[in-house]
């Protein structure tokens, strides 16, 4: 690839302009009232694709948030490469822990970003990263370099289980044909050790409801008499895992793939200080199942986290009640071969039946997905890991990854290709939580590698 270096160096500025413009629409999908910024997120990605050499674009409805598709075909015997990314982003609660508004982006310098970093929600998961194909795209196309076809499915509700998306690719078989799919929704290990995800957890997500009188109780009247659902809550939750953090659900772990003692050897070959680990998420000590390491643990193992809990008075000041209902938000990150509905439904029957009497308890599925396994011998990968080695100076370390994209499993499901998983950002962007943020750096190298991996791939598939 011919002067890619040339064309970032010689539009930097610009590049980073327009990823700042979007970062500052809040295209925040799971609250009905960022919808129209959502749309209009819809409308800025679809003009970016024409800009960027697409010949065909278009906003194509769902029951949703509409999927932006755009294709830039030069060749029906060439092979063709589907890049997927997602333009909506987490809620940016709990505002008051931003640093900086998180939809006024700005530039800071960190240790670990010298050259600055891009400060927003959205920066690193997945527009600054979505941004990264549609650069490639655009010096591709204007140097005429190029080397086989292009298409782009972007979606706007990947934030909330990309609910339409299953519908929209089954349908439209046809249309997202393709040899490989790229994405980079992803990270790598550091700046200066590249490595490409090889492995996802699944999803099942639910929130739970914890009922108990039909209104909320003076503490002293009825204190001690009736069952307190955050009481009861907070029980149930603690009795899901026991004292060596493992989860108690009955057949959680009927289908967990056990990785073998060499497997395991592979992966302690990564780099990682637990030290700098515990410092940089202020700890003093690591937690989890025993028996296994911190990455290994964060990877390929299934968890069970409470992402919300709430009930009763939470204002200024006191007021003395025993609440009606208690909820929770909770998620477990699955692996291979554990079947998200399945778990969804251990989940749901294990969690009624360990209610004490005095409550009722219903539980309310939101989403959920497979986990994703790609093979390192494939010409997808294999074209990726050339195209670090080239602008990294290294071969990259394959990884995997403790996130969940569920769609990858149905992508290989309903179109028979594989993913690679391309990301450039790292564990310390602060992705879902406050001060998110992305390299510019990491950013302006994303856009460096991706074309590489396109010649590769051409040039090994023919």
């Amino acid at each position: 690839m011919q002067d890619v270096k040339s064309f970032i160096d010689s539009n930097k500025d610009r590049l980073l302009n327009e990823l700042i413009e979007l970062l500052k629409i809040p295209s925040v999908s799971a609250d009905p009232a960022y919808a129209h910024d959502v749309l209009t997120t819809a409308d800025a990605v679809k003009d970016a694709l024409v800009k960027a050499g697409c010949d065909t674009v278009e906003i194509c409805e769902t029951q949703g948030f509409p999927i932006v598709y755009g294709e830039k075909i030069i060749n029906k015997d060439l092979p063709t490469v589907l890049v997927y990314g997602h333009y909506d982003v987490q809620p940016a609660d709990p505002i008051n822990l931003w640093d900086s508004p998180p939809y006024e982006p700005v530039i800071k310098k960190t240790d670990l970003h010298p050259e600055g970093a891009i400060f927003a929600r959205g920066a690193c998961d997945d527009k600054g990263q979505m941004y990264m194909h549609v650069k490639a795209l655009e010096f591709m196309v204007s140097t005429n370099q190029l080397p086989c076809n292009v298409k782009f499915m972007i979606e706007g509700e990947e934030e909330v289980g990309s609910v339409s998306l299953s519908t929209f690719v089954k349908e439209n078989r046809e249309k997202l044909k393709n040899d490989v799919i790229l994405i980079s929704d992803t990270g790598m290990i550091a700046k200066d050790v590249p490595s490409i995800t090889t492995g996802l957890r699944g999803l099942s997500y639910v929130e739970v409801e914890v009922t108990g009188p039909n209104r909320d109780l003076h503490s002293g009247l009825y204190g001690g008499a009736v069952a307190n659902p955050i009481n009861i809550l907070t029980k149930m939750i603690s009795s899901l895992h026991d004292e060596n953090n493992h989860i108690t659900i009955p057949g959680f772990y009927d289908n967990v793939e056990e990785l073998s003692a060499e497997e395991r050897a592979e992966m302690a070959k990564a780099p990682f200080s637990l030290e700098n680990y515990k410092k940089a998420l202020d700890i003093n000590a690591v937690y989890g199942e025993k028996g296994y390491t911190t990455n290994e643990r964060n990877s390929i193992r299934p968890t069970l986290d409470v992402n919300g809990i709430w009930g009763g008075y939470t204002g200024e000041g006191a007021k003395t009640v025993i609440a009606s209902k208690a909820y929770a938000k909770i998620s477990m990150r699955l692996v291979p071969n554990q079947d998200w509905e399945n778990i969804t439904e251990l989940f749901s029957k294990h969690f009624t039946s360990i209610a004490p009497q005095g409550v009722t308890v219903k539980v309310n599925p939101h989403h959920g997905g497979q986990g994703y396994v790609t093979p390192i011998d494939s010409v997808g990968y294999k074209a990726a890991s050339k195209a670090y080695e080239t602008t990294f100076g290294k071969t990259p370390i394959p990884q995997r990854s403790g996130g969940s994209i569920p769609i990858v499993s149905l992508f290989e499901q309903e179109l028979q290709s594989k993913t690679i998983l391309m990301g450039f950002g790292l564990d310390s962007d602060a992705i879902h939580s406050p001060n998110e943020h992305f390299g510019i750096w990491n950013y302006l190298k994303g856009i460096e590698t991706i074309p590489y991996f396109y010649k590769n791939f051409t040039d090994m598939s023919s």
